[in-house]
């Protein structure tokens, strides 16, 4: 596909500097992009590669235009038009509308005429798959399972009985949506298996990554609201509430019955406790531990940056020296009658 400067900087509310009948047909970076390609600057550490770019055309921020020989699209938040300009230049692929011969599908299942079901999917009585949704090769769909219009499951995902998948949405390959939740009850020394009866619920526009996997609730439904953005490798306990326009990076893991609020942002391999309440507008740097629940807004993080390892025994020696420290502080206060500053209370257990 073939676009026109103009044309892009018309649609997307860009300012042009360039030739408008310019052509662009593709993205690439700023790098090994060609005369016929788009790249973008959002990162201030590839400001070095803008002066030597051949790129066609560039979309950046006004602060970040000089110094570039390449016609420029002028954008307040470069990433997002950029975003928007590759999603035009790199649709997806058309549907061919109908089943394909090796589906195996339910007589009770309600296919849209204008839905795509792909190589060797099996769909279960009572599911309704919308408008223009796509079903990929290899997927299951248990029964009572919805999927709303424009659904796209890529391939290989699997959805358990009554899972609701909202408008939009994305479901990339290997997704799991409905297995049972991690429900055992302890009895003389062996586990009880807990019936888990509740469902998952997607909202619309939500995108989730390869081989993420989200339990279906134990009596209720485990809920993701509408805009979520879920990487690869995540896993979702069961009675899990996650807030619209959340994004979580990959590697996380998310204990069950926790309620993560609206528009967080929760960096990779971070560990959620259970039964905890994270508030709205938090974020969460990688690798932390979140055992609690947070009341306030703001950015939080519980690791410690990686140091030579040398440095690093010393530090731990010191960690496990505290105490003993902390005790002959004390002891010396106590000896030169100077008061001690109170002890913090002990923190709330919420697991």
């Amino acid at each position: 596909m073939s676009v026109s400067l103009g044309e892009l900087a018309v649609r997307f509310g860009c300012e042009l500097r360039g030739d408008p009948d310019a052509r662009v047909e593709r993205v690439a970076t700023l790098g090994n992009a060609d005369e016929h390609a788009l790249a973008f600057l959002a990162n201030p550490r590839y400001r070095a590669q803008l002066a030597d770019t051949r790129a066609g055309a560039v979309v950046l921020s006004p602060q970040e235009a000089t110094g570039c020989r390449a016609a420029l699209l002028l954008s307040s938040n470069p990433y997002a038009t950029y975003a928007r300009i590759a999603a035009l230049l790199h649709p997806p692929a058309p549907l061919a509308p109908g089943a394909h011969p090796t589906a195996l599908i339910a007589p009770g299942a309600r296919i849209d005429p204008s839905a795509e079901v792909g190589a060797y999917s099996c769909i279960a009585e009572r599911v309704a798959v919308g408008p223009r949704a796509y079903v990929g090769p290899h997927c299951q769909l248990g029964p009572g399972v919805t999927l709303a219009e424009d659904v796209r499951l890529v391939a290989r995902v699997t959805l358990g009985p009554g899972v609701q998948i909202g408008a939009r949405s994305v479901l990339q390959p290997g997704v799991v949506i409905g297995a049972d939740g991690f429900g055992f009850a302890p009895e003389r020394g062996t586990w009880l298996k807990v019936p888990q009866v509740g469902s998952v619920r997607l909202g619309a526009d939500v995108e989730v990554g390869a081989n993420t996997t989200i339990d279906r609730g134990a009596i209720e439904d485990t809920v993701i609201e509408e805009g979520v953005k879920l990487d690869n490798l995540i896993m979702i306990a069961h009675n899990v509430r996650i807030g619209a326009h959340t994004a979580i990076a990959a590697c996380t893991g998310i204990s069950g019955s926790t309620s993560i609020g609206r528009r967080c942002m929760i960096g990779g391999m971070v560990g959620f406790a259970g039964h905890i309440s994270i508030a709205d507008d938090v974020v969460i740097t990688a690798r932390s531990s979140v055992s609690h629940s947070i009341a306030s807004a703001g950015i939080y993080s519980s690791t410690l940056p990686t140091e030579e390892a040398r440095t690093w025994r010393r530090l731990v020696a010191r960690f496990k020296r505290s105490g003993v420290l902390e005790q002959r502080l004390r002891r010396l206060e106590r000896a030169a009658r100077i008061k001690s500053a109170p002890e913090p209370p002990p923190e709330e257990d919420h697991d």
